[in-house]
């Protein structure tokens, strides 16, 4: 898992996933890891309008793994918004 963040260029702040076939080959599978992480983003999303963010998935064969990288994700999009408050 990979997340970039950039101050926003306008509020609020954009979104993009970058889920590739050698993550996972069947397309079903990118999609309900990009759903996955889009309900994490919007749960998050009010603390967020500050950035614009690019999340990048690696890898994630099956759905243990899917559910990994979500966490993972979660995990990420957290320390970054403590990291911005302190």
């Amino acid at each position: 898992m990979q997340l970039v963040a950039a101050p926003a260029s306008s509020l609020p702040g954009r979104t993009g996933y970058v889920i590739g076939r050698k993550v996972s080959v069947r397309a079903v599978d990118r999609n309900r890891i990009r759903r996955k992480l889009r309900e994490v983003i919007r749960a998050m999303r009010p603390a967020l309008t500050e950035f614009d963010l690019i999340v990048r998935v690696k890898r994630a064969a099956n759905r243990v793994e899917q559910d990994a990288a979500v966490a993972e994700a979660q995990a990420l999009l957290t320390a970054l918004l403590a990291g911005h408050r302190a």
